[in-house]
């Protein structure tokens, strides 16, 4: 029996496109089992290794992940399973936090860019610069027509990374509220998951569908052909982590990285005058 197909079109939001989260199922699998799904996992990841390292030699292009989700959806796990075994040289993550004074002085976008990819790494956003549209939304944070111009300037800032040849692939890990749940009781249950919570969680699940349409204007306003964003039912993990992996490796594999063209000889190693 062959694997089950896996088409991350599937997952893709298209430009334009109306989004209701409600219709999503958060614990799709297709026809996949966990077993099969680590080990395709296990592939996925052989390959982003390989692609990863070309990228670092090459030094020409970077890629930008960006990750969003509501509380307990496990970014921070599929962050580590998707990343195993690649250079920590070439790949790194960042957390964006409430705003400092320092950032606060600055427009929206001016911490973000300080945190763009280097050419030839992978740089994973643990949250992003989609807070400041979807927090800001839920709370009334800024006034309703500088949120709309959020939306485009974000569009642009993504565009102009992409002209400086930045990937962008933007991924929403989708759950439900009694997931939500259930992982907050989880976290309890264990000392060394704890510390993750904190009561402000409770409080912000009082406003799960303010969050959810604000992320459904978020992923209708700023997923594009060039920046698309995906929704990846995330309750079963090890779905999550093929279905990411595979967002990434495709995204690798269309960047196509190539190694750099020597430039010696390396015949030349070869000769005993030079080896003296």
């Amino acid at each position: 029996m062959g694997k089950p197909h896996l088409d991350i079109n599937d997952f893709r939001v298209k430009p334009g496109q109306k989004v209701n989260l409600k219709k999503i199922k958060t614990d799709h699998a297709g026809k996949w089992f966990e077993e099969l799904a680590m080990k395709q996992l296990d592939e996925n990841r052989t390959r982003i290794i390989e692609l990863q390292d070309t990228l670092y030699a090459e030094h020409k292009q970077s890629l930008l992940v960006v990750l969003q989700a509501m509380d307990a959806a496990g970014k921070d796990s599929t962050i580590k399973m998707v990343t195993q075994g690649i250079n920590p040289q070439g790949c790194s993550v960042v957390s964006f936090k409430t705003p400092n004074s320092a950032e606060l002085s600055h427009d929206f976008l001016w911490r973000i860019h300080q945190e763009s990819p280097r050419k030839g790494k992978i740089k994973i956003f643990n949250r992003s610069h989609y807070e400041d549209i979807i927090i800001a939304k839920v709370h009334d944070l800024v006034p309703k027509d500088m949120l709309k111009k959020r939306y485009k300037h974000i569009n642009n800032f993504e565009s102009l990374l992409i002209d400086d040849n930045v990937k962008i692939v933007k991924i929403m890990l989708h759950i439900s509220p009694e997931y939500q749940l259930e992982r907050f009781k989880h976290r309890l249950q264990k000392p060394e998951k704890a510390w993750k919570f904190n009561a402000s969680d409770l409080e912000e699940r009082k406003h799960w569908d303010g969050y959810m349409d604000a992320f459904e204007k978020a992923l209708e306003n700023c997923s594009t052909e060039e920046a698309p964003w995906y929704i990846v039912p995330a309750e079963k993990k090890w779905f999550r982590y093929l279905v990411v992996s595979q967002i990434i490796l495709n995204a690798l594999e269309d960047m196509n990285p190539q190694l750099p063209k020597l430039d010696f000889d390396p015949s030349m190693l070869m000769n005993p005058e030079f080896l003296k």
